[in-house]
């Protein structure tokens, strides 16, 4: 359970930190920051929101993944496989 808390409040603190680069980005907006500006901040967002896909899938992948694998129940093993599939075509349309 330990390790649960620890991977949580990783997130967290991830998802703190990405919310303050938004509210920057918005302050930036109001001031009529120069684009280039603005766009080296919202690629920032987009890495910090990747690592945190990172983090959440990697969990994932130790977790209810390898479960299923291991189980013997042949459509749960789809299922998740499945579901893994899905986000990542929705993310190349």
């Amino acid at each position: 359970m330990e390790r649960a808390s620890e991977h949580k409040q990783q997130l967290i603190n991830r998802l703190k930190t990405i919310e303050g680069h938004v509210r920057g980005v918005q302050r930036m907006v109001d001031a009529d920051t120069y684009c280039i500006d603005l766009l080296k901040q919202t690629r920032a967002i987009q890495q910090a929101l990747a690592k945190l896909d990172s983090l959440i899938l990697a969990e994932h992948l130790r977790g209810c993944v390898t479960t299923a694998i291991r189980s013997d129940e042949v459509n749960e093993r789809e299922r998740v496989v499945n579901e893994l599939l899905q986000v990542f075509e929705n993310i190349h349309q």
